[in-house]
């Protein structure tokens, strides 16, 4: 697949963490990730939390008075987790309903350290790729070579035929906050036609 020459990058999704336990250099990518996208007129949509790196990386955008729109299902808005300092804060009904809006309405989806829900929300991303659903880009950003074993799992699904070697192409890794954009850029293009191979079948069988 060839490279994308140009990109145009409006409004990105950002997964990430609500943990106030970490690591602190996940915090500092968090908001440095805010400031960049900040800086460079970039709309950030994210899961509307104010602790954690969600937390941070609201404050990063916000501090170079960029826009940050969070979208938070109905009950955590209940508990008071959202940011009350953002651009704009979408209340929808659940979690699907919230993955499905910062998804589908972004140009990429970048995704930070973090726990089960980040994950949770990467795979499905990915995996909406495979299908030819989703066709924008995908970023890891990779702090402390946080993704490697999940990437060393690819690789194993790929190796064992579970996923075809151009699947490997769905995702960029970005070693920190700063080469994001980088990676955004050059990612490769994707299309519909991803369905011909996002089932592995025998040689020579139709679809």
């Amino acid at each position: 697949m060839s490279l994308r020459a140009h990109h145009s990058i409006r409004r990105v999704c950002v997964y990430c963490a609500s943990s106030e336990k970490s690591d602190g250099a996940y915090f500092e990518a968090a908001r440095r990730l805010g400031e960049i996208l900040a800086g460079n007129s970039i709309t950030t949509v994210y899961g509307g939390g104010a602790i954690g790196s969600m937390g941070r990386l609201a404050e990063g955008v916000l501090s170079r008075g960029g826009n940050i729109i969070g979208v938070i299902p109905r009950f955590m808005q209940e508990l008071e987790w959202g940011h009350k300092g953002l651009t704009d804060l979408l209340v929808v009904e659940d979690m699907r309903e919230r993955k499905h809006r910062m998804l589908t309405e972004s140009d990429a989806a970048i995704a930070l350290p973090g726990g089960s829900g980040t994950l949770e929300e990467l795979l499905e991303a990915i995996t909406l790729k495979r299908l030819g659903i989703y066709l924008n880009p995908i970023v890891l950003v990779n702090v402390r070579g946080f993704f490697d074993p999940l990437l060393a799992l690819f690789r194993r699904c790929i190796d064992e035929r579970f996923m075809d070697e151009r699947h490997a192409a769905m995702w960029q890794i970005a070693p920190g906050p700063e080469h994001v954009l980088q990676a955004i850029r050059s990612s490769a293009a994707w299309s519909h036609n991803a369905r011909q191979f996002a089932a592995l079948l025998p040689e020579n069988r139709p679809l």
